[in-house]
């Protein structure tokens, strides 16, 4: 099996939210999707380990905003790659409560959609919540949505290891050799490589550049994890 194939699939990057008896939670999502024109209904695909797959189903309702390409590494971490059971996700983030009650992340977002749940559909390690639209708007209309292909090729992310479209890195075919000099790191986080021969154009740290000569207040530019959180690949 080529691994290779799943990546030239075409997702977007989401805020998936919900609230349910004061318990707010939300997930980076890539699998959100228009199911039917008329009445408007999404659907979207949530791991059963999760929590927010707890809260939705308490709550029977969602939302989600469409986060843009200049979205902040900080929210993609605490959203994409921490627990609402072990931390408060929204603290400092701005929200307002839709209709459904389900709370709508503003900050990185282009636009939004609110949902409630109409269908659950049991697909095995995920579950597919189809949600009709109460409400919708647009934040920003100028900013290009961030899709899945550019957070893998130019940010150099990964999916979470409970995303539908997790892969084993181990499973990736290795690229073209890169120099002897080249030095690879991993975040223990979120999986994000940084590369002595590429440096990292996001934050303007130049080709070349190695790990331990980068500024100490640098971080992730995909979760926004320290440089402590990196081990050598």
């Amino acid at each position: 099996m080529n691994i290779e194939s799943y990546f030239k699939i075409t997702y977007g990057l989401y805020l998936v939210t919900s609230e349910a008896k004061g318990q707010k939670t939300g997930y980076v999502a890539n699998t959100v999707f228009q199911v039917t024109a008329n009445p408007p209904q999404f659907g979207i695909s949530c791991n059963k380990e999760n929590y927010s797959y707890q809260i939705i189903s308490e709550s029977g309702a969602f939302a989600f905003s469409i986060l843009g390409e200049k979205a902040s590494a900080g929210l993609i971490g605490e959203f994409g790659y921490r627990s609402g059971r072990e931390l408060d996700k929204f603290k400092g983030v701005n929200y307002f409560a839709g209709p459904s009650g389900s709370p709508v992340v503003t900050d990185s977002s282009i636009a939004w959609f609110d949902c409630r749940v109409v269908q659950t559909i049991d697909v095995g390690s995920h579950v597919l919540f189809i949600g009709e639209a109460l409400d919708n708007g647009v934040i920003d209309a100028e900013t290009k949505p961030l899709t899945y292909a550019y957070y893998r090729e130019v940010l150099k992310g990964f999916s979470p290891k409970n995303a539908p479209t997790y892969i084993d890195k181990e499973k990736i075919a290795p690229k073209d050799e890169v120099s002897t000099d080249n030095e690879v790191w991993q975040c223990q986080l979120c999986r994000y490589t940084y590369e002595t021969d590429k440096g990292d154009p996001i934050s303007g740290i130049p080709p070349g550049t190695r790990f331990e000569d980068l500024p100490d207040d640098w971080t992730c530019p995909i979760c926004g994890a320290d440089k402590l959180m990196f081990d050598r690949d």
